[in-house]
């Protein structure tokens, strides 16, 4: 891409590298600096998995073993779900409102302006997942076994992969109710086949064979090691790496795919 001075000349900008921390920083800082005008989608982001896990736990009055057993879980996915919707279209919205198109007209690579998205979602996811974590283990008397800070990191875990899809299908939507539309094709089935509902290896054989490669499978069984053990196993250090690595793999493909026009 070239470019021409007032005086006539040509210039051609200097070529980004994958990945500079200063552009991605001052994406983060961008990104956070819009959200703070955005109230709804701040409120939205922080206070609907605290109080979606308040409303789970008064639906299990009288039966607090049902949600001990649930409630672990619950923790994982709330977040995961409410990061994937509002990443997703704030990451749509900057597309169609042309400033992607904007952004990436100047020395910022893919990779920095993907990065700068997970970077300040990622800060408030880990507001979302501490407040979250602490109300269900601290308030409600969610009982687990293992420490309340190996919950909190698979709940960490699990809004950055949330965040990483959001940031992914939003390449694929033209509008905000087209992203909504990908809630139903990315999340439910992993809901379904998590083991929420029923032990994995309970399910015919083809589901559980696909319930192996969705990430909210290992993110389930996480919050469910902690639930179980006082010390860290190796099946969550396992069950961690996949979530993280699923949301760096995903985040990849997130700046491989990503437009600068919306078709």
């Amino acid at each position: 891409m070239t470019m021409t001075t007032p005086s006539g000349t040509t210039m051609t900008p200097a070529p980004t590298s994958a990945l500079n921390a200063s552009r991605t920083t001052a994406t983060a800082a961008r990104v956070l600096h819009q959200l703070r005008h955005d109230p709804r989608t701040i409120a939205m982001m922080i206070l609907i998995p605290c109080v979606m896990l308040f409303l789970l736990r008064y639906v299990f009055d009288g039966s607090p073993r049902t949600f001990d057993n649930i409630g672990a879980s619950l923790l994982g996915i709330f977040p995961l779900i409410t990061m994937f919707l509002v990443t997703s279209i704030a990451t749509l919205r900057e597309r169609t409102s042309g400033t992607l198109e904007r952004l990436l007209a100047m020395p910022l690579g893919k990779g920095d302006l993907i990065a700068g998205y997970a970077l300040a979602f990622g800060t408030l996811a880990i507001i979302q997942s501490a407040l979250a974590t602490g109300l269900a283990v601290w308030f409600l008397g969610l009982d687990v076994t293992g420490s309340p800070w190996l919950l909190l990191l698979v709940a960490l875990l699990d809004a950055l992969l949330g965040t990483a899809l959001g940031l992914f299908v939003s390449a694929f939507a033209a509008s905000e109710f087209q992203a909504v539309q990908f809630m139903p094709a990315v999340i439910f089935p992993q809901l379904l086949l998590c083991g929420l509902f029923t032990p994995r290896d309970n399910m015919h054989p083809a589901l559980e064979a696909i319930s192996d490669v969705l990430p909210m499978s290992y993110a389930v069984d996480g919050m469910n090691e902690v639930l179980k053990h006082t010390d860290m196993t190796a099946n969550f250090v396992r069950d961690a790496l996949i979530v993280a690595g699923c949301a760096l793999l995903v985040l990849g493909l997130g700046a491989a795919t990503l437009r600068r026009r919306t078709a």
